[in-house]
């Protein structure tokens, strides 16, 4: 197989790892396929705008027995595998034709862990030394990898991932009975946590994760409280969130007791996690303000944040023109750039009498207008 029919396949089986800041649906952000079968993903700039990064696979041949992906050892599935020397002199082609900001880079387990670490470590090595290559790479660290394969991926690159996968020992036995949870993937996220820590040698360099939600039965409050312990003490940068589909080519996982969803009830399970994600990044909430069901689950007909306000109605109204950052990101309707205006137009010696001089409108400001005084 050649190089291009190889990287229409690989990049293809990339879709389904979400560790990397790459926008997937509609707008400027939307994933472009080229003309040769790769996919080019826009990536959120720090400054706006997006510019392109190449995400696929080097291989998906794979060794591993997980029960919720399609590329898993039992899958009859066309394989191959792409080289170090293979893709980076690949992926050098894709820069002199256009405008990119990077790669990332994943795999199958080829073998083992660390054979598989020597292709993904190889390519980058390869772009950083003989290329001369400076720009952004993100490599996914394969579960069970080598401490020393660990800390080769930290020098080449500005990211790395690697994927939890479910929150704990006891749902990670139903998706896997070769891969140790503690040892092959709690133990090389510590390690990178503590070597990318402040004043740490590779201090900067990014950290982020992924959670397959719903193949194993477990609750939202489950996956949330394990959320709110990676940010604080693993210090990660990003937590993903991929709705298990069994329309992939997954069968049935031993012992499982996933409860069974819609297709379409999956993808908004997924979408309130990533809503409690931001309200713990960008809002200043805790584990202690999401509220669940009885049965631990997020509520599926609103937000996360509307629901934290329904139940607390002593909070309420604020009176926007006193109330600090933290207090009016608090208000359903209010994001952080908005709470900003409200506090730099108080600075500014404006008092805000009515709705109308709030810097909101439409349904946010029907919302927000719920939960403010003047």
């Amino acid at each position: 197989m050649d190089t291009i029919n190889k990287l229409k396949i690989l990049s293809d089986a990339s879709q389904y790892d979400l560790a990397c800041a790459c926008g997937t649906r509609g707008g400027p952000d939307h994933r472009v396929r080229g003309e040769d079968g790769s996919w080019l993903y826009p990536v959120s700039m720090p400054g706006g705008g997006y510019s392109i990064m190449l995400k696929t696979l080097v291989s998906n041949v794979c060794s591993n027995d997980c029960g919720y992906c399609p590329f898993r050892a039992s899958q009859d599935v066309p394989r191959c595998t792409i080289g170090a020397d293979e893709m980076a002199k690949l992926f050098m082609e894709y820069l002199r034709q256009r405008k990119l900001i990077g790669l990332f880079l994943s795999s199958g387990v080829v073998g083992t862990p660390d054979q598989t670490m020597d292709i993904i470590n190889g390519t980058a090595e390869i772009l950083r030394k003989k290329y001369s290559y400076r720009g952004y790479i993100h490599l996914k660290v394969i579960p069970g990898a080598s401490d020393a394969a660990v800390d080769t991926a930290l020098s080449l690159a500005n990211a790395v991932s690697i994927n939890i996968e479910v929150p704990g020992e006891q749902h990670f036995a139903a998706l896997s009975q070769k891969k140790d949870y503690l040892k092959d993937i709690i133990a090389p996220m510590r390690r990178i946590a503590q070597l990318t820590d402040k004043g740490m040698r590779y201090q900067g360099i990014r950290q982020t994760t992924q959670f397959i939600v719903g193949a194993a039965g477990e609750s939202d409050a489950e996956i949330v409280k394990y959320t709110s312990g990676l940010y604080k003490k693993l210090n990660l940068n990003r937590v993903y969130f991929s709705a298990y589909q069994r329309g992939l080519g997954n069968q049935a996982i031993p012992g499982e007791q996933r409860v069974d969803v819609s297709v379409e009830d999956g993808f908004v399970r997924e979408h309130r996690l990533y809503q409690v994600d931001f309200l713990f990044r960008q809002y200043g909430f805790v584990e202690g303000d999401i509220q669940f069901d009885d049965s631990g689950r997020l509520f599926m007909d609103r937000d996360p944040k509307l629901v934290w306000a329904e139940r607390h109605p002593e909070k309420f109204p604020i009176d926007v023109n006193r109330a600090d950052l933290s207090t009016l990101l608090k208000v359903p309707g209010i994001g952080p750039l908005t709470a900003k205006r409200i506090v730099k137009m108080r600075k500014g010696g404006a008092r805000i009498s009515s709705a109308d001089g709030l810097p909101l409108k439409g349904k946010r400001l029907a919302l927000a207008g719920k939960y403010l005084k003047y």
